[in-house]
């Protein structure tokens, strides 16, 4: 803008600025108004749908309202300017791009709004969809915002043919750039596709770490552990790590309990106070699996013990440590009660063979 016309500006008389102003304003107060009582009970008759579309077509409306009232506002200042007489080119121009852009740019945001809600809604019924929302959420965010940008450029007048020209060679820079940063991306999508883990499974690496699956991202995979930090993991390290799911195909799972009786014992006796207990255990205990049908296998002539296991099934893996603690205590009390010894380990001094050797080292 040259001097002259920032002077003819500055020379504007007070009173037809002071009325644009006031238009303007009570314009903008009006629109909200108007916004915020149609939405309000539109919002308050769809309560009692059945139907998640409609919501989530009122919710994406929110923010592009705002851009389309500023728009709006932009055209009454217009026509204010020409009413008044103030018809400056460069001025009238730089209000049409404003208009036109503000147009593109809350059409985006409202699609925008609209598809990674409909993500999110859909994530809520669909094992696959939770798993990857972030990375379908990324992509979908990232495709909306680039043909946006190509569709405001052109707009504003701007040739979009040399960009899209350019992109050929530009995404082989970046490729190249960000090769580690595409391979984790890759690998995020491969673990969505092929689904060795899921979001909230509990999984164990090779590496040793162990927690629940919290979010599956473009980069990374979080991992909350048990002591509550959380392990960040890169996607191409889990692609490529030995992974046990203990939530697949099912969270339920076997709980082996090693015991050992006295040589003495009776084991039928032993086998049937032990299957009572265990049966109890899982039809009281919360986290036991009431129709689980648990057995005993006898295995091993140990030095001071028969030993055997008992087989219990947990709900899932993380409760399977206070299901065996509270069956271990009330095997322990009912041994007790029956007569059954665990014996303490044994040892065994031969006499008669320790004699025999001093002898001979005597007589050396």
């Amino acid at each position: 803008m040259s001097s002259k016309q920032f002077e003819a500006y500055l020379s504007l008389p007070f009173a037809p600025l002071l009325i644009i102003a006031a238009t303007m304003s009570a314009a903008f107060l009006i629109m909200y108004l108007i916004k915020r009582i149609i939405l309000g009970r539109i919002s308050s008759a769809i309560i009692r749908s059945r139907f998640e579309l409609d919501t989530l077509l009122v919710n994406s409306l929110n923010r592009p309202t705002y851009i389309l009232i500023l728009s709006v506002e932009f055209i009454i200042l217009k026509h204010l300017l020409i009413h008044f007489e103030y018809d400056y080119i460069q001025l009238n121009q730089f209000i049409d791009i404003a208009i036109l852009s503000l147009i593109v740019i809350c059409i985006v945001v409202f699609i925008n709004g609209f598809l990674t809600g409909l993500v999110s809604s859909y994530a809520k019924k669909s094992e696959t969809l939770r798993s990857s929302e972030t990375i379908v959420k990324g992509v979908t965010r990232t495709i909306i915002l680039s043909l946006g940008l190509l569709v405001l450029l052109g707009t504003l007048g701007i040739s979009v043919t040399p960009i899209i020209a350019s992109l050929g060679i530009t995404s082989l820079a970046v490729a190249l750039a960000l090769q580690p940063t595409l391979e984790n991306f890759f690998s995020g999508v491969q673990l969505v596709i092929d689904k060795p883990i899921r979001v909230d499974d509990y999984i164990e690496l090779d590496s040793g770490e162990q927690g629940f699956v919290k979010k599956i991202g473009w980069r990374s995979t979080w991992i909350q552990m048990l002591p509550n930090n959380t392990v960040i993991i890169p996607n191409s390290n889990l692609c490529n790590a030995k992974i046990i799911n203990y939530f697949y195909p099912e969270k339920e799972l076997s709980v082996p309990v090693e015991v050992g009786v006295h040589y003495d014992s009776d084991l039928d006796h032993v086998e049937q106070v032990t299957l009572e207990v265990a049966r109890s255990i899982l039809i009281s205990h919360e986290y036991g699996v009431d129709e689980y049908n648990t057995f005993i296998l006898f295995h091993t002539f140990d030095s001071s013990s028969i030993n055997f296991t008992v087989m219990l099934r947990a709900k899932e893996y993380f409760n399977r440590f206070f299901l065996k603690s509270a069956f271990i205590k009330e095997l322990h009390k009912r041994y007790a009660q029956e007569g059954i010894v665990i014996p303490y380990p044994i040892r065994a001094i031969n006499t008669t063979q320790e004699s025999a050797r001093d002898e001979v080292a005597k007589s050396n």
